[in-house]
């Protein structure tokens, strides 16, 4: 099994696929000043949720982008149960390689995958193409708490930045935190939980499936690592950053 497979996995009983909640999604899209005009591109879109309310809550057009197959297919469908297809388009393949029309989009957004460009501050650098001059970006990003005594493979993986970092590099980019929306402790716990949820499902139904030692081996170390580590060290929130004329 593919490692986004497993995240499909993982997400069955989940629609917003980070730890936030619909209320902070819709404080940011205030924040944002989101309207009937506001054009929106969203790298890893997931199954589309925060482009539905987005579009239902304050009419906005856009796309998103979305590499995993599965929840390309399910976030299109959504579109159609909802009545968005006009509004929002659903585009499956690499954010990365999405060939967007350079300084288009009021706003362009990346909620907890800025793995799309290997890191954080190349994130901002490229979804800066994607805006116009006085366009806003939306990321949703991880950060170090306080000072980390965890074991060396836990980041081996993904790059972890302390606040006042992802502000510096956001200023390097010629950008300045305009709002930030931290998720509380209960987001994060709730997010772990329905990923373990939609793991131990898969399992008890799959018993003999060829994957089954690799799903229970990902569900094991999905639960040790964010009870022995990352509750107490890891942050999670969205930032808004505007830019500031230089």
């Amino acid at each position: 099994m593919e490692w986004y497979e497993l995240y499909d996995v993982a997400e069955r009983y989940i629609e917003l696929l980070n730890p936030c909640s619909r209320e902070k999604v819709i404080e940011a899209g205030d924040v944002l000043g989101l309207g009937p005009h506001t054009r929106l591109i969203d790298f890893g879109c997931g199954t589309g949720e925060p482009l539905a309310m987005w579009a239902e809550q304050f009419g906005v057009i856009g796309v998103g982008i979305e590499f995993r197959p599965r929840a390309a297919a399910k976030a299109r469908l959504k579109m159609i149960e909802k009545g968005l297809t006009k509004q929002i388009e659903i585009v499956e393949g690499k954010g990365a390689d999405y060939q967007f029309e350079k300084h288009a989009f009021d706003i362009a957004s990346c909620m907890g995958a800025s793995f799309i460009w290997h890191g954080y501050p190349q994130a901002i650098r490229a979804m800066k193409e994607a805006i116009k001059p006085n366009g806003k970006i939306l990321i949703g990003e991880p950060y170090w708490i306080k000072e980390p005594h965890v074991p060396d493979d836990l980041c081996r993986d993904e790059k972890f930045y302390y606040e006042h970092e992802l502000l510096d590099m956001a200023r390097t980019e010629g950008f300045t935190f305009e709002y930030m929306i931290r998720s509380s402790e209960e987001e994060w716990a709730r997010y772990n939980a329905a990923n373990w949820r939609g793991l131990t499902a898969w399992l008890k139904e799959n018993p003999r499936h060829p994957d089954y030692d690799q799903v229970r081996g990902w569900l094991d170390k999905e639960q040790d690592t964010y009870l022995r580590w990352l509750r107490e060290y890891i942050g999670w929130a969205l930032y808004i950053l505007t830019p500031l004329p230089r």
